[in-house]
């Protein structure tokens, strides 16, 4: 494991190793607020090279699910400042994963004066968590104006400027999963008769405007995104046009100048495989960092950075109920299994209270 192990580059930051945490929703954040068990779950596992938050809601409207954090408030800010001294303490990086959920909602998980958007108003299907009345069906979203389309690419810029302001080292723009910004990128959801929908270059036209406009805000080297081409998640399938479309995203964005693509492949899930072809075209168009994931363990990982596949490799599931997971990758320790019954329950268990190995 000599590659998985070894230092890598990240634009303008050195990472201690090639292991990513991928980020995982957790839903400990009560009030939307990151608490000191939310810093204590990150300290717990900065022996990656790099940490990749839980999705963070840059708006009020992206706060879809029960108790996920946000960082468009200044106690939210000076919360996730608490996360990243704890992982800079430990030698590790951290990129905070700006996640609107959009249309994956419910008008009972948000807050006073916020509204459940998206890019046309056509309802998930499938149904979302409430504490306030368990399981729902999601909520027909309000479908976004051009001048509420900028207000939301400036609620980016905003929660980008906080995540600086909070320490952490960058941001990763959720384009993957059915999430707001991916939304905009599948046909099925966007179904707008403007400059931002019907054809691929009009699709992806609010990826890219965020992406640039984050950029600009912050930096390049500190702004990345997540992608999920062939995924099957959140209502969301391939469509006929899905290789085309994700190979002129990753020109787009190498023109912006990102830092990394993050790439997760839900196949070990039951999704559709990523097509190689389009994994390939993404890898010779974007000229930064590729970030590969999904069911990945330290043997696959290592072929696909020795082979030139990857730069990175993130890592999911495994980080829940093995914080020092690169100890137990170069130990060859067995990893514990992490308990489904507690991934999303407010409080401790099932979070911060897993063994470290012997």
């Amino acid at each position: 494991m000599k590659s998985l192990f070894s230092e890598a580059k990240l634009g303008n930051l050195t990472l201690k190793n090639k292991v990513v945490m991928a980020p995982m929703t957790r839903s400990r954040s009560l009030g939307n607020v990151p608490g000191d068990i939310v810093a204590t779950y990150y300290e717990q596992r900065a022996e990656a090279g790099l940490i990749v938050t839980e999705g963070t809601s840059p708006s009020p409207n992206g706060l879809g699910y029960a108790r996920i954090p946000g960082i468009f408030s200044e106690e939210q800010t000076i919360a996730w400042k608490k996360v990243t001294d704890k992982v800079h303490a430990k030698g590790s990086r951290i990129f905070v994963q700006l996640m609107h959920t959009g249309r994956i909602a419910h008008e009972l998980n948000l807050p006073k004066g916020a509204k459940v958007v998206g890019p046309s108003p056509i309802l998930a299907k499938g149904q979302i968590w409430t504490d306030a009345d368990g399981m729902k069906d999601h909520s027909t979203p309000h479908e976004l104006s051009k001048q509420e389309l900028q207000t939301t690419k400036e609620e980016f810029v905003n929660a980008a400027k906080n995540a600086v302001k909070a320490g952490f080292d960058g941001v990763e723009l959720h384009a993957a999963n059915g999430y707001l910004l991916e939304q905009f990128l599948h046909p099925s959801s966007n179904q707008r008769t403007d400059e931002y929908g019907g054809s691929i270059e009009n699709r992806i036209r609010f990826v890219v405007e965020v992406a640039t406009a984050v950029s600009e805000a912050i930096g390049k080297d500190k702004t990345a995104i997540r992608l999920s081409p062939y995924g099957a998640y959140n209502d969301l399938f391939p469509f006929p046009e899905t290789h085309d479309e994700y190979s002129l995203l990753a020109e787009k964005l190498n023109q912006v100048g990102i830092v990394y693509i993050h790439l997760v492949d839900h196949s070990s899930m039951g999704a559709p495989t990523v097509e190689p072809e389009t994994v390939q075209n993404i890898r010779k168009a974007f000229k930064g960092t590729l970030i590969l994931s999904g069911g990945y363990d330290a043997e696959r990982a290592e072929k696909d950075l020795t082979s030139g596949n990857a730069d990175l490799v993130a890592f999911g599931k495994p980080f829940l109920a093995n914080p020092d997971l690169v100890t137990r990758f170069q130990k060859n320790v067995a990893l514990a299994a992490f308990d489904q019954t507690t991934l999303y329950s407010p409080g401790e268990k099932g979070y911060t209270d897993y063994a470290l190995a012997n």
